[in-house]
């Protein structure tokens, strides 16, 4: 926030808070729920090193009850009013080329009563290990970037015990879902609210299937990861191309590849080498009629500098578009490991304690809130204009 006076910045986190939360209360049937919510809020932007219900009513003064730590069935609202109110704080930040980027993390767990808890991988460790797995979507745009949207994956071992899911309180229409089709109802949900963008970026969780003919009936382009062994075929190019994505590269001469950056890291350009093979123009009216106009499916290879190791994604576009573009795309993913990053050491995304269904969803979707307003502060303080030096 190097733009702005500590004045104005400190005027700017005031005006913004006092935003959020009136933006909030049109979305909260009961004043206590509203209130109740406006406080935790407070205590994730607070100074208190354990983001947690208790801690916060310590803080506070107040006696920590039941309420405030798991807000239980009652509270279902809080958590999709709190999605909601991200998705409005985040919106003068909007942008029509804005990318909407898919991933999951980790939230390590002991014991086993934490709805959704069970022995498998995260990154966030990196193996398998007792956690949950929530699964998320992010606005990026050049302006900065916010979760909008998120949901918490089930293991078989849940939905397949009516008793144990009864005991966290999961709604009776949440069944057991992959990964992928939690990623789409989000995509689904942002496009029915009107949320302007243009690419979907996923790594090969999500890079195949249903999420693909969902982006080419909206008229979204995407580049999705996929594994080495994705087939891929050409029509109507030439040369033609056929076979495993990691076949297809093997076969391409040194000459094709370009150095390009994927975006500013925190070591400077992230550049990698690039080839970008157009494999088919097709009408994207026979996937919509709404949308008519010609696109392009085609591979995207990323290769590392140093060691060589290849990554492969699926591409949709229109016509033309450049790869420079598609590699700007695919570098906007790293805008969400980022947020998970920040929102988990600053916020506290990954300090709920509740066992709830419910209570995972509010506590995830206040913390999605308090992120999205600090990248609304962080953009508009950047605009403001510096403040004058002493020095003549």
């Amino acid at each position: 926030m190097a733009g702005a006076s500590i004045e104005a910045t400190l005027e700017l986190w005031a005006s913004s808070l006092r935003d959020v939360k009136a933006r909030m209360r049109p979305l909260f049937t009961q004043e206590r729920v509203a209130v109740s919510a406006g406080q935790f809020l407070d205590g994730l932007l607070g100074e208190e090193r354990r983001k947690t219900g208790w801690m916060r009513a310590e803080a506070a003064g107040d006696r920590p009850v039941a309420a405030t730590s798991d807000p239980g069935p009652r509270a279902v609202g809080c958590g999709r009013a709190a999605r909601h109110c991200a998705r409005l704080c985040f919106g003068d930040t909007a942008d029509p080329d804005a990318v909407l980027v898919l991933d999951e993390t980790g939230f390590l767990k002991q014991g086993k009563a934490s709805c959704g808890v069970g022995r498998q991988y995260t990154g966030s460790a990196g193996k398998i290990t007792n956690c949950q797995i929530g699964v998320f979507a992010s606005y990026v745009s050049r302006h900065g970037h916010a979760f909008i949207d998120r949901a918490l994956y089930l293991p078989k071992a849940w939905t397949d015990d009516a008793k144990r899911m009864a005991g966290a309180h999961v709604p009776d229409n949440a069944g057991f879902a992959t990964k992928p089709a939690l990623a789409l109802a989000m995509i689904e949900r942002a496009i029915a609210s009107d949320v302007p963008f243009s690419w979907v970026a996923a790594d090969s969780v999500y890079g195949v299937g249903g999420i693909e003919m969902a982006l080419r009936r909206a008229a979204k382009g995407y580049v999705l990861g996929v594994s080495a062994n994705h087939p891929f075929r050409s029509w109507g190019k030439s040369p033609a191309v056929a076979g495993t994505a990691k076949d297809i590269a093997g076969a391409l001469p040194e000459d094709v590849w370009r150095r390009l950056s994927a975006g500013e890291g925190t070591k400077g350009a992230r550049l990698h080498d690039w080839v970008y093979l157009d494999l088919a123009d097709l009408d994207a009216g026979d996937f919509d009629a709404t949308f008519p106009g010609t696109w392009t499916r085609g591979l995207l290879i990323r290769r590392n500098i140093a060691a060589g190791d290849l990554a492969f994604f699926s591409t949709w576009c229109p016509i033309g578009t450049s790869i420079e573009t598609l590699v700007t795309v695919e570098g906007r993913r790293w805008a969400i490991e980022d947020s998970f990053e920040a929102a988990k050491n600053e916020l506290g995304l990954d300090h709920n304690e509740t066992r709830s269904w419910h209570g995972w969803h509010r506590h995830v979707s206040l913390v999605m809130l308090a992120f999205a307003m600090m990248a609304a502060i962080r953009h508009h303080a950047n605009a403001l204009p510096p403040p004058k030096s002493m020095m003549k």
